[in-house]
């Protein structure tokens, strides 16, 4: 396919071994119960506001990709895209390679696993994710996230996890995370060391080791967190 729209407000298509080029801007919009597998999407804003579609080990090069879409599932491949998902419902990831910048925001309702995520500003006001079993490498992770859940994640990058209600890290591992927790509402266990930690507003934060706390007394919100390191006697509070 080398033209632009080609499959607007398409019902019940199948797409095996399909080629979409770079100037096949636009394929995919307002469509419904939409399966593509083993196919190459190259084009610009490939998804938006598409109902029920599944993607199967396909190569997706799309800027601006999955836009306003709901109960999208992706199982292996790889995604490259500069702002995807943008406001999606319902979304799950399995096996999938991403890579991008500022991605899954304002997503609600999504269940991602197995995935190796390289991108940064991701999951920002997002709300009910659960992300497990993954590689999640970027800065300023999840700010103003609501109801945020990562199980045995690899946490990689600066200034993670600020400014979230109803955080939850459950045995994950963080590298190079700096002022993290940031007038967040965490409860979170981490294996390994937290670099630095800055105002969390309350919950508890257990982590091995923890080599700063920071809390400030023009703090713009009262803190009223518990951090403490595994099998050690020194308690540290944010009070």
């Amino acid at each position: 396919m080398n033209l632009r729209y080609p499959l607007w407000h398409t019902d019940h298509a199948e797409l095996d071994g399909v080629t979409m080029t770079q100037l096949c801007r636009a394929a995919i919009w307002y469509a419904r119960n939409v399966f593509i597998k083993n196919s190459k999407l190259h084009g610009i804003k490939a998804w938006r506001e598409c109902e029920a579609v599944e993607a199967i080990d396909c190569d997706i090069r799309s800027p601006e990709f999955g836009w306003k879409s709901g109960n999208i599932t992706l199982r292996g491949g790889c995604v490259e895209s500069e702002y995807g998902f943008f406001m999606a419902r319902d979304l799950k990831l399995d096996g999938v390679s991403f890579r991008g910048k500022y991605s899954f925001q304002y997503v609600e309702r999504a269940v991602i696993e197995n995935c190796t995520l390289e991108t940064k500003d991701a999951f920002w006001h997002s709300k009910d994710v659960t992300v497990k079993n993954c590689i999640v490498r970027g800065e300023y992770l999840g700010w103003y996230s609501e109801n945020l859940t990562l199980i045995n994640c690899k946490i990689i990058g600066a200034q993670p996890l600020c400014y979230c209600k109803g955080l939850k890290l459950i045995d994950c591992e963080t590298e190079n995370a700096d002022l993290a927790f940031e007038y967040s509402e965490a409860d979170v266990t981490v294996r390994g060391e937290i670099l630095s930690i800055k105002n969390p507003k309350s919950g508890r934060i257990v982590a091995d080791r923890i080599l700063e706390v920071i809390f400030t007394e023009d703090s713009k919100y009262p803190c009223r967190c518990e951090v403490c390191e595994r099998n050690a006697r020194n308690f540290k509070y944010c009070v």
